[in-house]
């Protein structure tokens, strides 16, 4: 993919705290994502899915998904996205606290992209910002 090609990103997280950390840390390193945020599963498919007013992601994006969320949690969001005939071929990155090797199995088994705990990636997630650019302007996305 070319580097001047924007890509959504979408973060699905309840925490704000968490979610705004992101966000600061892509600005901080001059990262042009348009970011949309969801609070969970239910709101994040409402988005994709182009049901929300408001709210709108096209492609090509990346979903940052924590998997610990109230109404629908990252597991329920992931397994509905893959049973969704427009939306399986997702690139999906779970970001979550969870470091259970259970958690992190039953993820790939969905056919995430990458699987992050957030105290590994760095201060303010600086490791973060630097995989997506990496990603970004290396991999070919599904448009």
């Amino acid at each position: 993919m070319n580097k001047s090609n924007k890509v959504n990103i979408l973060i699905v997280d309840d925490d704000d705290v968490a979610a705004e950390s992101v966000v600061r840390s892509l600005r901080k390193h001059e990262m042009d994502f348009p970011i949309t945020l969801a609070r969970d599963g239910l709101e994040a498919l409402e988005i994709l899915r182009h049901q929300n007013d408001q709210l709108r992601v096209e492609k090509p994006y990346l979903i940052l998904l924590d998997l610990n969320m109230p109404r629908m949690d990252g597991f329920e969001f992931l397994q509905e996205v893959r049973s969704d005939k427009e939306l399986h071929d997702s690139i999906i990155f779970i970001l979550t606290t969870s470091d259970a090797d259970s958690d992190r199995t039953r993820a790939y088994h969905q056919n995430i992209a990458g699987y992050m705990v957030k105290s590994s990636v760095g201060p303010q997630f600086s490791k973060l910002a630097n995989l997506l650019e990496n990603y970004r302007s290396t991999v070919s996305l599904p448009m």
